[in-house]
């Protein structure tokens, strides 16, 4: 349905589209047509005045010293009209290349040095330039068929004019000298044929009243009295003598250029007002076509609102629809699964069970139902998928707690008579190796307990007695291989409450193994514990200087030290299985309890697991062995407040997110 609304649609808007390109072309042609038929026309007012120039200078280089005033007068015309064509890129360009001896020209016109054909050259190949870059040429091409005759018109008459002109100038020198000389008969005879021509062409796309302006301008006394001097030149072809006032002639001459040039302005005005009026006409089109374009939109608008009546709701609806199912319903459903008993099949839609979509879709059309339709069934399967997985993950927990379960409790009995034992033997060598091997079987129950504390299993079963701090490094060193690359630094009296001793030698376990095997087997790993009153925490710091970390991986590793139960074991690589271990040791501990990592000054890592004040129980009187001094404890200490806070920042920022 879509697709038989958009296909007239566009049609439509196509049409109209290039409806109103057409005509704001038209307009931009009208406007375009109008300042170079006024370009034009100036062009040939300064080619006037340029011909009128070289008619007078070529008589005055003749030997007539009667055209001095009137040239005078006329070169400051040409002047004026040469800084009135300022600023036409075209037009100067031509004046730079064509005029720019112009005051050289004149100077030696004044002091009679220069040739009277170079100089005539001079001027006629500048008119020729300048009658080549008129405008109208281009234009006539394109425009209306009237106007386009109308500028063809004034083209063929600036060349007739020129022709005449050009014929004024070369027999006003002619006549000055008495006679011609050389090749100048047939010049002429080439200029008056190139008139002919021009004319023959003016009178085939003139109209009436233009071909009427022409014929007046030719059938004056002045052009007939110039035609009697024409044909008085054409009897002197073979060189003999010619005897004529070469004033009369220019006077008559000048009289018929003026004339020309009178029609051809003439010509401009009508090429000028056909423009203005096309231009209008355009701009009337122009207009409607907007109009008409606007209409087109509205309706347009129109028909895609009415047609989008019948797809938004359902796609609306649709859109809601899987919304729901990805934002709620479908995680809330696999929560559920997870979290469920083992028995959850009653939480799972039957796989039979009938498609049900919600009542709005099915207004829409039959593929929005479908899609629907299948977005249900994929909610469907993405339950089944859960729910299987969640089974599986269960299986699999449940599977390692009871090897888990199992291990330690043969380890249990590991330990037990290797206690026997070694209360049995006298011999210090064989002594010495049950501790080995008590030492080893102790490893073992830390990995059973490690496995069980992965698994979500209850912790073991409290001790009754608290513990001093010294004690439970002490116990979490024994748990450790190497064992003897510790150095208990200092660490100040206090207690741990009975039920929290078993998880925090675990957890410090786990650190002090971790930083032994990422150092050197040369270096020692430090141990500290120190009460925090600032806080009220106490504090233990395992200091090793390996390898280190870097700071995105230490990034991840504090995220998931600290969101342990975020992340299933199972699905977490095995590399990172230690800081799930403490990560969840320490959410045991309650809340309080944290474990940061922050890299060692000189290098290596430095792990610091600080104890709430209600983990710590009273000291009973003076330790037996009080420790000798105090450790420089403030830099780790402030180390952990840095990356405690930038923790938080992350956490606040992750919410507002």
């Amino acid at each position: 349905m879509a697709l038989v609304i958009t296909v007239p649609i566009c049609l439509l808007l196509a049409v109209a589209g290039l409806a109103v390109h057409g005509r704001a072309v038209a307009l931009d042609d009208a406007r375009t047509t109008l300042s170079e038929v006024d370009l034009s026309l100036r062009i040939q007012a300064l080619v006037h005045q340029l011909q009128r120039e070289r008619g007078l200078t070529n008589g005055l280089l003749g030997g007539e010293e009667e055209f001095r005033p009137p040239l005078a007068v006329t070169r400051k015309r040409v002047d004026t009209a040469l800084r009135g064509m300022r600023g036409e890129s075209a037009v100067e360009d031509v004046i730079q290349r064509h005029l720019q001896r112009l005051a050289d020209i004149r100077a030696a016109t004044d002091t009679d040095t220069a040739d009277r054909a170079g100089t005539l050259t001079f001027y006629t190949t500048a008119v020729e330039a300048l009658n080549a870059v008129d405008p109208v040429a281009a234009t006539a091409t394109g425009a209306n068929r009237q106007l386009r005759g109308d500028l063809g018109a004034l083209r063929e008459l600036a060349a007739a004019k020129e022709s005449v002109a050009l014929e004024r100038g070369f027999l006003n020198g002619v006549f000055a000298e008495g006679g011609f000389h050389g090749r100048e008969y047939l010049t002429f005879t080439e200029v008056r044929a190139t008139r002919v021509a021009a004319l023959a062409r003016f009178r085939q796309v003139a109209t009436a009243p233009q071909r009427a302006a022409l014929k007046n301008a030719f059938g004056t006394e002045d052009a007939e009295r110039a035609t009697g001097y024409e044909n008085r030149a054409e009897g002197a072809a073979d060189g003999s003598a010619l005897h004529a006032d070469a004033g009369a002639w220019w006077d008559a001459m000048t009289v018929l250029v003026d004339d020309l040039y009178a029609v051809q302005q003439s010509v401009g005005d009508d090429a000028r007002d056909r423009a203005g009026r096309l231009g209008d006409n355009a701009e009337i089109g122009l207009a409607v076509h907007l109009v008409a374009g606007a209409l087109v939109a509205a309706l347009v608008a129109g028909l895609a609102a009415f047609a989008s009546r019948s797809l938004t709701r359902p796609l609306g609806a649709l859109a809601a629809s899987a919304h729901d199912v990805a934002r709620h319903r479908l995680p809330a459903a696999v929560a559920r699964i997870q979290q469920s008993p083992q028995d959850h099949a009653e939480l799972l839609p039957p796989a039979d069970a009938p498609d049900n979509p919600d009542p709005r879709l099915l207004g829409g059309a039959a593929e929005i139902a479908e899609v629907a339709a299948s977005l249900q069934q994929v909610e469907h399967t993405a339950l089944r998928l859960a729910a299987q997985q969640a089974g599986l993950r269960r299986n699999t927990t449940e599977s390692l707690a009871n090897l888990g379960r199992r291990n330690q409790n043969l380890v249990r009995r590991q330990l037990s008579l290797i206690t026997r034992l070694e209360r049995q033997e006298l011999d210090p060598d064989a002594l010495a190796e049950l501790f080995e091997l008590d030492h080893l079987a102790t490893r073992m129950r830390r990995n059973a307990e490690s496995l069980l504390v992965l698994a979500g299993q209850n912790p073991p079963q409290p001790t009754a007695a608290p513990a001093d701090c010294l004690e439970v490094v002490q116990s979490a060193v024994a748990e450790v291989e190497q064992y003897r690359r510790v150095l208990i630094a200092t660490v100040e009296p206090a207690r741990v409450r009975g039920h929290a001793v078993a998880d925090v030698a675990h957890l410090l376990a786990e650190l002090i193994e971790n930083g032994l095997t990422f150092s050197p087997p040369t270096e020692p790993v430090e141990v500290h514990g120190w009460y925090d009153t600032e806080d009220d925490m106490y504090c233990f710091a395992v200091v090793d200087h390996g390898i280190g970390m870097s700071e995105a991986d230490r990034e991840r590793a504090n995220a998931r030290l600290s969101d342990a139960g975020e992340e299933a074991f199972l699905a977490a690589p095995t590399r990172f299985l230690g800081h799930l271990v403490v990560g969840r040791l320490a959410q045991r501990l309650g809340e309080g309890a944290q474990v940061h990592l922050f890299d060692t000054t000189g290098g290596g890592l430095s792990a610091l697991l600080a104890l709430p004040g209600r983990l710590l129980a009273p000291v009973e009187g003076p330790s037996a062995s009080p420790p000798p001094a105090r450790p420089a404890v403030s830099s780790l200490l402030n180390g952990f407040r840095a990356g405690v806070a930038r923790a938080e920042a992350r956490s606040t920022q992750g919410a507002s997110s």
